[in-house]
């Protein structure tokens, strides 16, 4: 698959989520085999009001290229603007948000209440693809609501402005990430453009990935939560597309071996304090469903250094 001038390796993709696809992240869903990598949204606002938090969001490994970095806003010249500093940064491609369905982006206009105010939106892709040379993608959901179904609208606009690809989130913003994707949708925007279509909502398994790309003809497919404490579906997705065979899971030692090691990343990335803070979660989803998963999740939780999570790790295994 390519997008823009862009070739990727396979058509397994990691999608942007907010707090979990950080730098170590996407360096690990790299090392397993995915694609294509994007990044948490990052502000345009925070952008250019040159925000050291954000600006940090930023950096770039050589190792996790190709990446995607993706913006969020609601103004087509700001969007712009961010869209020149992020490509001087050295993505490899722009995405827009618009399909982040939290209260707190939506209430100013941006992520997935773009989709209510189909003209904006075509004026901010415009915008940004006019802005920067590398390509330009955009993420969008199957619509607001059950009533408001308007993605393969939005598709054609995106294709209109210049955009390069286009990723479908097959649930309504009202949905969140409850009930199930729609598939069909991601067909229907399939049959409407030429330009290719990401499919992305409930992929876990390696048979769910070759399903959707089945059903709906979509030329990759995103993972999202499905990689949460779980970058090694990559492997696994990829490897059963190309061979029809399914890899084993990995055992606890792999499991425990991975969260030291992303514990390591994300220390040397942001500090012990930030670092241990943030991996909590991460802990939390690389043993859930294991023996003892609950008790690993509260010490886990009350983990204030290294040391604390490497003295969790010790203790169960």
């Amino acid at each position: 698959m390519q997008i823009g001038n862009i070739k990727l390796d396979n058509p397994v993709i990691l999608a942007p989520m907010a707090g979990v696809t950080d730098l170590p992240f996407r360096l690990l869903a790299k090392e397993m085999g995915c694609g294509l990598v994007y990044s948490e949204m990052v502000s345009d606002k925070g952008l250019l009001y040159e925000n050291c938090q954000t600006l940090h969001m930023l950096q770039i490994d050589e190792r996790e290229r190709p990446v995607a970095m993706q913006i969020f806003g609601s103004d087509p010249d700001s969007m712009a603007k961010a869209a020149i500093h992020v490509e001087r940064s050295g993505a490899d491609i722009i995405d827009i948000n618009m399909g982040c369905p939290t209260p707190k982006i939506t209430k100013n206009g941006s992520g997935c209440a773009l989709m209510c105010q189909p003209d904006l939106a075509y004026q901010i892709m415009a915008s940004v693809v006019k802005a920067v040379h590398v390509p330009v993608t955009v993420k969008i959901r199957k619509g607001w609501s059950e009533d408001s179904v308007n993605a393969v609208e939005m598709a054609k606009l995106a294709e209109k402005a210049g955009i390069a690809a286009i990723a479908v989130h097959g649930r309504t913003r009202e949905q969140f990430y409850t009930g199930e994707a729609d598939w069909n949708i991601i067909r229907q925007v399939k049959e409407s453009v030429v330009i290719p279509v990401i499919g992305n909502g409930d992929i876990r398994t390696p048979y769910d990935g070759e399903k959707m790309m089945d059903q709906t003809g979509c030329d990759a497919i995103m993972v999202g939560r499905g990689a949460q404490g779980n970058p090694w579906i990559f492997r696994q997705i990829t490897h059963y597309l190309a061979s029809g065979e399914i890899l084993p899971p990995p055992s606890v030692e792999e499991r425990f071996s991975l969260l030291l090691r992303h514990l390591d990343m994300l220390v040397e990335h942001k500090g012990e304090y930030i670092g241990v803070r943030e991996m909590r979660c991460h802990g939390a989803w690389y043993t859930k469903g294991m023996p003892h998963s609950a008790e690993l999740r509260l010490k886990f939780n009350q983990a204030v250094s290294k040391d604390d999570f490497i003295a969790v790790l010790k203790q169960f295994s």
